[in-house]
C-alpha cells in the first residue's frame, strides 16, 4: 500500500550535513553557467542554504528531496562502477566516499 503522506523533515548529524553540503557544491560547480539547468541550480542553492542553517531538523520540499535522492543514488552507482574497474589505491580512496553516501541513502532516503 502506498503511503499518502511523506515526511520531508530530516535530522542530519554534523558529518552528514558536511558531506551533503560538499556534494551539493560539487553538483553546482558542474552545472553552473548552463541555462538549461536553471531549476537544478535553484534546488541545490536552496539545499545548501538549508544545510547551512543551525536548525536540527532540515525541512525539504518534495522536489528537493527527489533531486537529492536521485543524485546521491546515481553517485553511488558511479562510484561502484569506478571501483570495479580501478586498482587498489583508487578503490581505497573511493571506498570511504561510497560508504558515506550509501549510509546517507539507506538511513534517510530508503522507503
Amino acid at each position: 500500500m502506498k503511503k499518502l503522506f511523506t515526511n520531508y523533515n530530516f535530522e542530519f548529524n554534523k558529518s552528514e550535513k558536511k558531506i551533503l553540503k560538499t556534494f551539493c557544491n560539487q553538483n553546482l560547480k558542474q552545472i553552473q553557467g548552463d541555462n538549461k539547468y536553471f531549476n537544478e541550480i535553484k534546488i541545490f542553492n536552496s539545499l545548501i542554504d538549508k544545510l547551512n542553517s543551525d536548525a536540527e531538523t532540515v525541512k525539504l520540499t518534495k522536489e528537493e528531496r527527489t533531486r537529492l535522492k536521485y543524485q546521491l543514488e546515481e553517485n553511488v552507482k558511479y562510484l561502484k562502477k569506478e571501483m570495479q574497474k580501478s586498482w587498489f589505491l583508487k578503490k581505497w580512496l573511493y571506498k570511504s566516499m561510497l560508504i558515506q553516501y550509501e549510509n546517507i541513502v539507506d538511513k534517510h532516503f530508503s522507503e
